[in-house]
């Protein structure tokens, strides 16, 4: 069973300059292919507290602490956004999109936008037909992505394109950060900025305490996840790690509409989540437990099936097979614009994955037969 919260008083770890940079960062667009604003705030974040950098082809960023070490631990999140392309404007200037990522077309109507242009950002709204005039009951229409489009203000497609919007270009919600009952951030790209943000904070308090490790630490921040972990994919391949941790969110279930029989029973504000998985390698899984129980910080525990469909899986299954393990946040309203988790849960998931780096040896073998 999963350890049980205690009374042991919670240790705040984020601090009011690392909270600001979380809102910046948050508030920041970062869609799937088009990242590269939110990675040159994170690294420009995490530069005080590595050693070297590295930046890909494609946007993936990289912290490096000790080089040089032969052994290489990576602890990563993803950076990219769920959004929308346009992909055909009409001649009254009405505008259709297509998915990038798993964006949901239920939420969309009433929503504002930003078009992202070569001219700067056009301001547009998912427009929806007023309740006086649909049709009730069971015949009502559904929002589909056949019926949502954005309305900019044009009224024909030359003025639509003269704004600079072109099919192709990527839409994101302008919705923005927030603290609510001071308990809980809510914002968009909470899934999976705030894990970047997390292992951002691990270099941070490294730095701080001055911690000299054994090995090489590789603090990853990928891109593409929302499209079949890409990014994670890319960099494995590039790194060669001989460890990998990673972070990403999970559903907290206790809301409603969530079957726990099928999706199991998490919460947030209970901590940090652990998987079971094929991907998950059992000795990795097991010292992050055991880090978790010498340092009185709370984790649940879940059960991901065939794959946890996380970064986890593209760092597991590279190079030979690549020792890794899943710390989950939890999160309220997954690909919606008010996603939501709890600050205790942010704090101990930094906490969790600092102790267990902490708990690392060089040249740590984690094979079960030797």
């Amino acid at each position: 069973m999963a350890k049980k919260k205690t009374d042991t008083p919670h240790i705040s770890v984020v601090n009011e300059t690392s909270l600001a940079f979380f809102e910046k960062y948050i508030n920041n667009p970062s869609p799937t292919g088009f990242e590269w604003k939110g990675q040159q705030l994170w690294l420009d974040y995490i530069k005080p507290y590595i050693d070297d950098y590295y930046v890909d082809n494609y946007g993936t960023a990289v912290g490096i602490i000790n080089k040089d070490a032969p052994y290489k631990v990576v602890i990563e999140a993803h950076a990219d956004e769920i959004s929308w392309f346009v992909n055909y404007i009409t001649s009254d200037g009405l505008i259709y999109v297509i998915r990038n990522g798993g964006s949901d077309h239920q939420i969309a109507p009433s929503k504002r936008v930003n078009i992202h242009t070569d001219n700067g950002i056009v301001k547009a709204v998912f427009g929806w037909p007023a309740i006086h005039t649909r049709q009730a009951g069971d015949k009502e229409e559904a929002p589909t992505l056949k019926n949502i489009c954005l309305d900019c203000g044009c009224t024909s497609k030359e003025e639509v394109e003269n704004l600079g919007i072109h099919v192709g270009c990527v839409i994101t919600y302008e919705d923005e950060f927030m603290v609510l009952n001071n308990r809980y951030y809510v914002g968009r790209a909470l899934d999976n900025r705030a894990g970047g943000f997390m292992i951002a904070e691990v270099a941070r308090l490294l730095k701080e305490n001055n911690v000299q490790l054994p090995f090489g630490l590789y603090i990853v921040n990928a891109v593409q996840e929302e499209i079949g972990l890409r990014g994670a994919e890319m960099i494995a391949h590039h790194i060669k790690p001989n460890v990998a941790i990673v972070t990403d969110v999970t559903h907290d279930t206790t809301t409603p509409m969530i079957n726990k029989i099928v999706q199991g029973e998490i919460a947030c504000g209970k901590g940090p989540v652990v998987s079971y998985a094929p991907a998950v390698q059992t000795n990795v899984n097991k010292l992050l437990i055991e880090s978790a129980q010498k340092s009185n910080i709370p984790f649940q525990r879940q059960a991901s099936s065939r794959s946890t469909g996380t970064d986890t899986d593209a760092f597991a299954y590279s190079n030979d097979g690549v020792p890794s393990a899943l710390i989950s946040l939890p999160l309220r309203y997954m690909h919606t614009t008010v996603e939501m988790i709890h600050k205790e849960d942010v704090d101990n998931v930094i906490r969790l994955i600092y102790e267990t780096l902490l708990n690392i040896q060089d040249g740590h073998d984690f094979r079960y037969i030797k």
